[in-house]
């Protein structure tokens, strides 16, 4: 019963730990998407599943909400995929001159195959330019895409909600009316293409794609500077009174207590935590070291034998320090320094499976996740302001389909002047995925041969 409550716990504080750092970094690419003018059509704690509970915002058409898949989180920003679609321009004038429509309709009239009008209608609902539609009592077909579509609220300028304060309310059209185009379909097309992330300049992209890496390490710094001024943190103090001794350790049998001073070691009088360390390390080795303490205000004396790899087993009396702002500033940011030059070093070949072998997967960071709550809220949230930096490191990796793989192939396109092949993304995608899992099978095996065997 001990061993699943013990997994339970891992699994619950794992999750709780990772959903939300992963949401706190998809609202980061949100916010960003947001900012850049880029329509954002769902925000959910949780991975994509049919059943979830959720509201649509009146405001900008984005609809929040959470599902049952607590495995992260994200957001759904439109025309992430470099799909195109030649006949799209002329699907979506159709869809607009009809206001509601079925596939097989559009591919009559357009004469395309339905597989070419459905490609078309996926694409143009990645980027929030149409909705699906269900007739009356009808529910969401399980297929992956719905067969029929319908118009959005549209404004005279073409503004829909997704657009934010751009939408004109007032004057829009309800979802399902037939709308003219303001212009040509190409045009129309790629008026639709400029509110979708591929529609954006490099600037733009890359500032989406790092939003949510900084977030992650804003996420830890803020943290850490908050236990440390708030919370405070335990630092040894430099006195000659101890603080704790292990149960069973030499000390302990020796009759050496907690609150203990240590007046001297092996003839060395010791005022000090330095000196009673220091006087154990010179007496280490010898069978017969004189311990003089005091207890109560009474002195006490016992006899040990400690050999030259042992320990006596006490530790230095502790106390909580509050920080002030600046030192807790430049703690937190020696902790982002260290967790770059890990990540950074995982790239050195001669370092990568020295830090593979330091690094943790999903299961090690449960298991860690769970220990640090128990050990108190201010010990939890440390480790997740850790996790928070590694996890906005690791996404920074030119490792497709991470965020920093991403990047490399927006410079790539910026340096070549155009955008690489749709086939050669794809290609790269793959070879990313794949290397992604073989590293997490590799930490995977080291955590169950570290936590589990």
């Amino acid at each position: 019963m001990d061993t699943v409550l013990s997994v339970l716990s891992s699994v619950f504080w794992g999750l709780l730990m990772l959903s939300v750092l992963v949401f706190l970094h998809e609202g980061g690419h949100f916010l960003a998407a947001h900012a850049c003018g880029v329509r954002v059509t769902e925000f959910f704690l949780g991975l994509p599943c049919r059943f979830d509970i959720h509201y649509t915002s009146r405001r900008i058409g984005t609809k929040f909400g959470v599902t049952p898949l607590l495995l992260g989180g994200y957001a759904a920003i439109c025309g992430m995929d470099p799909t195109d679609v030649s006949c799209a321009d002329r699907v979506l004038a159709a869809i607009y001159r009809h206001g509601r429509v079925t596939v097989a309709d559009l591919a009559v009239e357009l004469e395309l195959s339905e597989e070419d009008v459905l490609v078309a209608c996926a694409l143009l609902l990645g980027w929030g330019s149409i909705a699906p539609w269900y007739e009356e009592g009808e529910k969401p077909s399980s297929s992956y895409y719905p067969t029929k579509y319908q118009t959005l609220p549209r404004d005279t300028a073409g503004y829909t909600t997704f657009d934010g304060r751009l939408f004109d309310r007032e004057h829009a059209t309800a979802e399902g009316d037939v709308w003219e185009l303001p212009c040509g379909e190409a045009e129309f097309l790629a008026q639709e293409r400029s509110h979708t992330y591929l529609g954006q300049g490099f600037l733009k992209r890359a500032f989406m794609l790092l939003a949510g890496i900084i977030v992650n390490i804003l996420t830890g710094f803020l943290l850490l500077m908050s236990i440390y001024s708030i919370a405070g943190v335990t630092v040894p103090m430099d006195t000659n009174v101890i603080g704790q001794v292990d149960e069973g350790s030499i000390a302990a049998k020796a009759g050496i207590e907690a609150g203990d001073a240590i007046l001297s070691v092996d003839g060395v009088s010791c005022s000090t935590w330095m000196d009673v360390y220091d006087a154990i390390g010179k007496a280490a080795g010898k069978d017969d070291i004189a311990i003089e303490y005091e207890r109560d205000g009474k002195q006490h004396s016992t006899t040990v034998a400690l050999k030259e790899d042992e320990r006596l087993g006490v530790y230095a009396s502790t106390q909580v320090v509050r920080l002030d702002p600046i030192t807790s500033a430049r703690l937190s940011f020696s902790y982002v320094v260290q967790t770059a030059d890990g990540v950074m070093r995982l790239l050195q070949p001669q370092h990568t499976m020295e830090i593979l072998d330091q690094s943790s997967s999903i299961v090690g960071i449960s298991v860690m996740s769970s220990q640090a709550a128990a050990a108190g809220p201010a010990t939890f949230l440390s480790f997740a302001a850790l996790i928070s930096f590694s996890l906005g490191f690791m996404n920074l990796l030119p490792i497709p389909p991470l965020d920093g793989g991403k990047l490399v192939i927006e410079i790539i396109q910026k340096i070549a002047g155009r955008e690489l092949p749709l086939k050669v993304q794809t290609i790269v995608s793959y070879v990313g995925i794949a290397l992604f899992a073989l590293l997490f099978v590799y930490m995977l095996r080291s955590d169950v041969l570290r936590f589990i065997l």
